[in-house]
């Protein structure tokens, strides 16, 4: 008797995983690029990296802060971040402002987001973790979230859940 309702509570439980599933956060397959990191060494000098903006590699020693930013970032300091696990959002400076506002948002719902103007992007958007990016042509594109939601902590990054305080930058707290 206990036996059986310990199997009927079990099936009840896979069937109900089963279902919710889809609902987890599932990684954009549309536009996602993968690409291998060679290295990630501490360096001091200007790193020319292989992706814009960069998707990982050798980088500065201190890492940047997460938040907003309404000035462009350090491209080593940003890439360190990556390596914590967290996920760079840049938009063109020239992004209309209710999309900028949008990023904003999200950067200020995320712990382990970093966003940041980048000029001379690829396309308007572009979402950036440690060996993965995602080119957007807008902040609402329902693939941001999901990249957000997959990439954030980074367990494909060599330091899943690193700091992302207490590095360098004063991102900027209020909605302007």
């Amino acid at each position: 008797m206990v036996r059986t309702k310990l199997l009927t509570v079990g099936v009840m439980l896979l069937v109900t995983l089963l279902a919710a599933a889809p609902t987890f956060a599932q990684a954009p397959s549309e536009g996602l690029e993968s690409f291998e990191v060679p290295s990630r060494f501490h360096t001091e000098e200007p790193v020319l990296y292989q992706q814009n903006p960069p998707a990982g590699g050798d980088h500065a020693p201190v890492w940047q802060n997460c938040g907003f930013y309404d000035a462009p970032v350090r491209n080593e300091n940003a890439v360190h971040s990556l390596e914590h696990g967290v996920v760079w959002i840049t938009y063109r400076p020239d992004l209309p402002p209710e999309q900028i506002e949008t990023l904003r948002m999200l950067a200020n719902n995320h712990s382990h987001v970093l966003v940041s103007p980048y000029p001379d992007l690829p396309t308007p958007v572009v979402g950036s973790a440690w060996g993965r990016q995602l080119r957007l042509e807008g902040a609402n594109d329902p693939r941001l979230e999901q990249f957000v939601s997959t990439f954030e902590w980074g367990s494909q990054s060599p330091e899943p859940e690193g700091p992302c305080t207490g590095g360098i930058g004063e991102p900027v707290v209020a909605s302007g």
